[in-house]
């Protein structure tokens, strides 16, 4: 069987294991082909506009090859994340680069099968237009600026990593790991991934989303903001039918002042923050062995399984039990 080609796209300010983390699982997932007496499912190889060595920003430098001009059929493209490439600032949006990985899109003459990126590498993948009208992921401290420059993608704030058709898209670094062990999975089957993410001891299936780095730790980072104290205000109050006009009265506040400081803070508005501190409530509960979804939707305050199953469509791009058979 040929190998898959795995072309790591990077460029000068590339952050090193949004690269090197996604090479490693496929150089693990050869290691235990080769010990199984099998052959190698994967050749792996670094590109950059140019090629030559290209430093990271860790000070690192990685050697690469120069962008292929030859058919890409069969392969998969990993677009690393870097600096500046939410502010537009990055050799990986010079316009020669963007139209190479146009050019190697999924159905276009020649093109990858999988086209794929890591953290801020959205952007790139964006930029080329191929994330229009998909659901994309990205660092979630770049979430709002990847929705608000390119409206056409469906930003979700809480995915590890989201397939959308032949695109596929990740969180931040270390989740490209994540990404290339399902992957594999999708390549070798189950049980090659798992011994693969044995060998590596990480996660198979990280346990949750990037929840648990979003808004929680807004919150602590200011915990006597207002961003803060309405999220502690808020978490006991999940069940309850809450509005705007309520949050601003607890804080003596008027709506338009608590949106404003809100958006100063964090932002973000009330009733995303709102839906935010639920669907943490309702992934946490689903995680709880036994746990129903008509419970944990009544339990986090969305009412009904049917707007659990809408919020989770719209915020993580799966159903409630899909979460639960993964993280349960």
């Amino acid at each position: 069987m040929k190998p898959i080609d795995i072309w790591l796209l990077v460029y000068p300010g590339f952050v090193l294991l949004d690269a090197t983390g996604p090479a490693q699982v496929f150089s693990t997932a050869n290691d235990e082909a080769r010990d199984a007496g099998l052959p190698e499912p994967y050749r792996i190889r670094m590109i950059a506009p140019g090629g030559g060595l290209v430093a990271s920003t860790a000070g690192v430098s990685v050697m690469t090859q120069p962008l292929p001009r030859r058919s890409l059929a069969g392969s998969t493209l990993i677009v690393a994340g870097g600096r500046g490439l939410e502010l537009g600032d990055s050799a990986a949006l010079a316009p020669a680069t963007v139209r190479w990985v146009r050019r190697a899109a999924p159905g276009s003459g020649g093109g990858v099968r999988r086209c794929c990126s890591v953290c801020t590498g959205a952007f790139v993948l964006a930029q080329a237009g191929l994330l229009d009208g998909r659901s994309a992921v990205t660092h979630w401290m770049d979430a709002a600026l990847l929705r608000a420059q390119y409206p056409q993608v469906k930003v979700l704030d809480d995915a590890i990593y989201v397939k959308d058709g032949p695109c596929y898209t990740s969180a931040g670094i270390a989740a490209g790991m994540d990404l290339a062990l399902s992957l594999v999975e999708e390549d070798q089957g189950r049980g090659a991934a798992l011994d693969t993410a044995k060998r590596l001891v990480v996660f198979f299936k990280r346990p949750g989303g990037q929840r648990q780095f979003s808004s929680e730790l807004l919150a602590q980072a200011d915990p006597q903001g207002l961003h803060g104290q309405l999220t502690d205000w808020l978490r006991p109050r999940l069940q309850r039918q809450i509005d705007v006009e309520q949050m601003a009265a607890a804080f003596a506040l008027s709506v338009r002042t608590l949106h404003r400081r809100l958006r100063q803070e964090a932002a973000i508005s009330p009733a995303q923050l709102l839906l935010r501190l639920r669907m943490e409530a309702a992934c946490g509960l689903l995680e709880r062995p036994g746990m129903s979804v008509k419970r944990a939707a009544s339990q986090s305050g969305f009412g009904s399984e049917y707007n659990l199953r809408r919020a989770f469509a719209a915020q993580l791009g799966v159903a409630p039990s899909d979460y639960q058979a993964r993280f349960g």
